[in-house]
């Protein structure tokens, strides 16, 4: 089975917000993540943006974002090779595929 790997086309609703000093700081002071300090980071810039408007599904929202791009991350330094990257996920290879074909990673 071929993979496809991701394009790097950036969808209009995918903005990347880089971290300000500020968070940085509060990362390191806090004991968070930069991975950690990055997404609390775009949830409130998201919160933000929504300008008083009650935000919908956002689990699912966030999930999709950062789920994604970590398989197409795996995927792509796994060369495609499917068994590996279930095995760096700590996923069957079922539960993988199914994953990829979801984001359309695969056909």
């Amino acid at each position: 089975m071929g993979v496809m790997l991701p394009s790097r086309k950036v969808q209009r609703h995918e903005r990347r917000h880089e971290m300000n000093d500020a968070a940085k700081s509060n990362a390191r002071d806090s004991g968070e993540s930069r991975l950690a300090a990055e997404v609390t980071q775009a949830v409130q810039t998201y919160f933000r943006d929504l300008d008083g408007h009650a935000p919908s599904d956002l689990f699912a929202l966030v999930m999709g974002e950062v789920e994604r791009p970590l398989l197409a991350a795996v995927l792509t330094h796994t060369d495609g090779n499917l068994t590996r990257a279930a095995q760096y996920l700590g996923l069957n290879r079922t539960t993988l595929r199914n994953k990829l074909r979801k984001y359309g990673l695969i056909p």
